[in-house]
């Protein structure tokens, strides 16, 4: 039972589920985790996944949408 360690920079799968437009480098979203919420900033977009299989669809990606995973 430690406590959880800070951190500056972590990679994350995301799946956009509901979102009016297009989201690129440097969005600045609302990371909520458990009872914590803290804004983030999404550095660089690396690869576009399938959703089922997880296999990376396409790399260096200018944005990702609604329905995408990244």
């Amino acid at each position: 039972d430690t406590p959880p360690k800070s951190t500056e920079k972590l990679t994350a799968q995301v799946i956009v589920l509901n979102h009016p437009g297009q989201i690129c480098n440097g969005y600045t979203p609302v990371l909520y985790c458990h009872t914590s919420h803290f804004a983030c900033i999404f550095l660089e977009i690396k690869e576009k996944c399938d959703l089922r299989s997880g296999k990376k669809l396409e790399d260096n990606l200018k944005f990702i949408k609604s329905g995408d995973a990244a």
